[in-house]
């Protein structure tokens, strides 16, 4: 990690230099704000501390608000022996990261540059995922899982094979067919959803082959169907689980041939569309019940692409929650602009069943709530603020080892570990500190 110090006491500017270094950092250090501005563009830096009140100079405060102006993505750590809560306020509404007062704890300053980082860094990534998006910026791939989605988007984007995605309710399955849309040859043609799920079987039928008048009762002219809406685009079927058998057969039949005829017609017309379908479902568990046909589940499902629910992507939560704030806030005309990091903490620590869908719907509710410019803990669902804690446990080293297999067990990567084990992050940085167990 590279980090600006800006102290103009050259004995603690030392002091916290040398900790710093000792722990594998670069330091740049500055003893006046001037000095500093000019080495935050010059140097690769991932973090800044700044002291509040440097002697002569601008404050501190002014130093984060000129640095936040040329690069937004910058975190600022503040620095101060004066710590009232006034200041606290006036640096968060500043846009800093967090307010440490002096003496500082040296585990809790490590501690905040380390959660610093790797925000400022997360918020790189998101912006550079959405560069190579072309302005797609709904979806959020900071995972190693949702950016491996997103290759796979960008690699079948070339082709026109029928692909199935997969993911429980609320993970965004069409967010994806219409990436995969969006990138492709077709984007100049339609994009036409039709959710399989929310048409009655009577109507379905119609509704993608179409009909000419008089077929039926109520068929009082002609009507084109969705798959020649569709022609030269993307037909997307979301819950293609919920398909009754008798539409699989005919929809199966025109993947095989491309030609649609409509209800009461005798002739066929020739259709180019690309099938993108999806589904909540295990189609492999429906075809063995007898609910989907497994001639037509090969026929859909070409290539597969599976969109992990959230819990198995914690390091998505604060990026979504950021971009679902945003939207959310301009909406609402809101002035939200982000998050304390003990709502970071509780967001990061729940299971989150709703998935993506889930966390916006909390995210509005906290942003109609809140009183202040940022989410707090109490602006959160009741569901997400009820917390599992540890067990309460005599014995120490059984605490102890208890809180290093689920370190262990996740990597090292304490937002996994702090939701494995029920707790929130702060939590954990707490009970790590009691027990001396060192990141």
């Amino acid at each position: 990690m590279n980090v600006l110090l800006v102290e103009d006491n050259a004995n603690v500017r030392r002091s916290m230099a040398l900790l710093l270094e000792r722990e594998g950092h670069t330091v740049v250090e500055a003893a006046t704000t001037v000095a500093a501005l000019p080495l935050a563009t010059s140097s690769p830096i991932d973090v800044v501390v700044t002291d509040v009140r440097v002697e002569g100079e601008k404050s501190g405060i002014e130093l984060l608000k000129a640095l936040k102006t040329r690069d937004g993505d910058l975190e600022v750590v503040l620095v101060t022996a004066f710590g009232t809560i006034d200041d606290a306020v006036a640096a968060i509404k500043s846009g800093a990261y967090d307010y440490l007062t002096k003496p500082v704890d040296p585990e809790r300053l490590l501690f905040t540059l380390r959660r610093a980082a790797e925000r400022s860094a997360l918020a790189r990534e998101v912006r550079h995922l959405r560069a190579q998006m072309g302005g797609q910026d709904e979806i959020v791939a900071v995972s190693r899982a949702m950016q491996q989605v997103l290759a796979t988007v960008a690699q079948l984007a070339t082709t026109d094979s029928t692909v199935l995605i997969t993911g429980e309710s609320g993970t965004g399955k069409e967010l994806v067919a219409r990436a995969l849309y969006a990138q492709s040859a077709r984007r100049n043609h339609r994009f036409v959803p039709i959710n399989c799920g929310a048409i009655p079987e009577t109507i379905l039928e119609s509704e993608l082959f179409g009909h000419r008048k008089g077929a039926f009762t109520g068929a009082v002219m002609d009507k084109r169907g969705l798959l020649e809406e569709a022609h030269g685009g993307v037909l997307f079927l979301d819950e293609i689980g919920e398909m009754p058998p008798s539409m699989q057969v005919r929809l199966l039949r025109f993947l095989q041939g491309g030609e649609v005829r409509r209800i009461g017609d005798t002739t066929t017309r020739r259709v180019d569309v690309r099938l993108v379908a999806a589904t909540h479902r295990v189609l492999e568990d429906e075809i063995a019940e007898g609910r989907f046909r497994q001639d037509f589940y090969y026929r859909i499902n070409v290539v597969g692409i599976r969109i992990p629910p959230l819990r198995e992507r914690i390091e998505d939560i604060e990026a979504l929650a950021a971009h679902f704030l945003r939207r959310t806030a301009a909406r609402l005309r809101r002035p939200i602009s982000g998050f304390t990091p003990g709502a970071i903490d509780l967001l990061q620590a729940y299971a989150w069943p709703g998935n993506a869908r889930e966390l916006e719907n909390a995210i509005e509710r906290a942003v109609n709530l809140a009183s202040g410019p940022l989410l707090r803990e109490s602006d959160l669902p009741a569901a997400v603020t009820l917390r599992v804690k540890l067990p309460p446990v005599r014995d120490d080293e059984a605490e102890r080892a208890k809180l290093l297999g689920a370190l262990e067990q996740s990597h090292w990567n304490q937002g996994r570990a702090a939701a494995a084990l029920g707790i929130s992050r702060t939590t954990l940085w707490r009970k790590m500190r009691e027990h001396r167990i060192r990141a």
